[in-house]
């Protein structure tokens, strides 16, 4: 059945809000209509309002979303139905959507509108250059005893959540040592830019490589602790590898003994030989000795 493009954009609306109600502990909302024009939203989280002069917290918001007979092309109406103490927001609730990222093309659709909406209602989003309410823009500009955002949360907060502790999850959560490994992927990774996690990288990669080598240098195959080069630098860095890794075998069990780590370290390179002496240049030779006859053949 034909189906003009304004009826689909309205069952994509619904689809979309249902998508977003799944995905939040925030979002509430109802519907009139089929497909629905006309919507009751409701944010479960913390706003401002005014009362008698005094700026306090609300916990709950409710505003309706009307959607006229040239939606999507023109914004729809909106409304704050509980009061709300907002710069772009009227006494009366209507909401002024700016050029301050919260304003309205026809590819806008009503889940991300609601994530506008949720921004400003949590002081996430605010504009005082070209406010609705002039006194809350003054407000905001002056006081400094309230801390924006009021709600931390983003409207996908549950999508959020899943998000941060879905990888660990999968290794399992019953203290598994594939679980705490994945918990810690973080700190891993910052400690592995470290010289001790460059040297841990080697032992790891070349451990099995050069393990049981006896008589490094001057040590004995059954020495303790880690063969030592001459630089200090590395020194320090193979002798706080080695206490961390005879720390960690301690706690999983008794340490393997007679695995030696070599460190490679490139061999100072010779002087050059000096060079070869030149041999002295030729002498000429001097005047002969008068005793000396000259004999002159015909």
């Amino acid at each position: 059945m034909y189906q003009s493009p304004r009826m689909r954009r309205l069952r994509n609306d619904r689809a979309a809000l249902e998508r977003l109600r799944s995905e939040s502990s925030v979002f509430r909302f109802s519907a009139q209509g089929d497909p629905p024009g006309q919507y009751h939203i409701v944010f479960q989280g913390k706003g401002l309002w005014r009362d008698r002069g005094k700026v306090k917290t609300i916990e709950t918001h409710r505003l309706e979303i009307k959607l006229g007979a040239s939606y999507p092309r023109t914004m729809p109406e909106i409304r704050w139905v509980t009061p709300i103490y907002h710069p772009n927001i009227s006494e009366i609730g209507m909401v002024c959507l700016g050029g301050y990222g919260t304003h309205w093309v026809p590819s806008v659709q009503l889940d991300e509108l609601c994530i506008m909406l949720w921004d400003m209602a949590r002081y996430h989003n605010y504009d005082i250059r070209s406010p609705y309410n002039r006194d809350a823009a003054l407000w905001v500009a002056n006081q400094t005893a309230i801390l924006f955002p009021t709600d931390p949360r983003p409207l996908r907060d549950l999508r959020a959540a899943l998000g941060r502790i879905g990888p660990a999850s999968t290794e399992g959560s019953d203290g598994s040592p594939g679980g705490a490994a994945n918990g810690s992927a973080k700190s891993s990774t910052a400690a592995s830019r470290t010289p001790v996690g460059r040297v841990r990288r080697f032992v790891e990669r070349y451990g099995r490589v050069f393990g049981n080598t006896a008589g490094v240098g001057s040590r004995g195959p059954d020495a303790d602790g880690p063969a030592l080069p001459a630089n200090s630098e590395l020194h320090a860095l193979v002798t706080a590898e080695f206490d961390s890794r005879s720390r960690d075998a301690g706690a999983g069990g008794e340490a393997r003994r007679g695995e030696d780590v070599l460190i490679l370290e490139p061999e100072p390179e010779s002087p050059p030989p000096p060079p070869s002496p030149s041999p002295p240049p030729p002498q000429r030779e001097g005047p002969r000795p008068a005793s000396e006859d000259i004999l002159f053949i015909d």
